[in-house]
């Protein structure tokens, strides 16, 4: 029987919730860039990865915060069975261009260029 991780499921158990996690990736994680968005990672020695979404001081209004984290956490749903895993993951992302189909691109390219891709 395949469990959530496998399917494609985003569950709870891979959300980074605590602010004292999201400032020491900030402070202390990996991290690469590209044209509108950026990616902080570090390893969580866990045989799962942790995500989080955060957006920018001034990131629109609350319809648009909300549908860039919907269009994020759809996007690495789909992403993330060709990732390696036991990472804590920053997808941080800037208003501009924000459409689902640019979201696939950026977060492919940073996941290649972080080198989280499987070979």
């Amino acid at each position: 029987m395949e469990t959530e991780l496998e399917t494609g499921f985003f569950s709870r158990k891979e959300r980074i919730k605590s602010p004292e996690l999201f400032k020491t990736l900030f402070k202390n994680g990996n991290r690469a860039s590209i044209s509108g968005a950026k990616i902080f990672y570090k390893e969580n020695g866990t045989e799962i990865n942790r995500v989080g979404f955060p957006l920018p001081r001034g990131y629109g209004n609350a319809v648009q915060r909300n549908l860039s984290k919907r269009y994020s956490r759809e996007v690495y749903r789909l992403l993330k069975t060709h990732l390696n895993t036991g990472y804590d993951i920053l997808l941080l992302v800037y208003p501009g261009n924000d459409s689902f189909s640019t979201r696939c691109v950026q977060f492919r390219t940073l996941f290649e260029k972080a080198g989280l891709i499987k070979e």
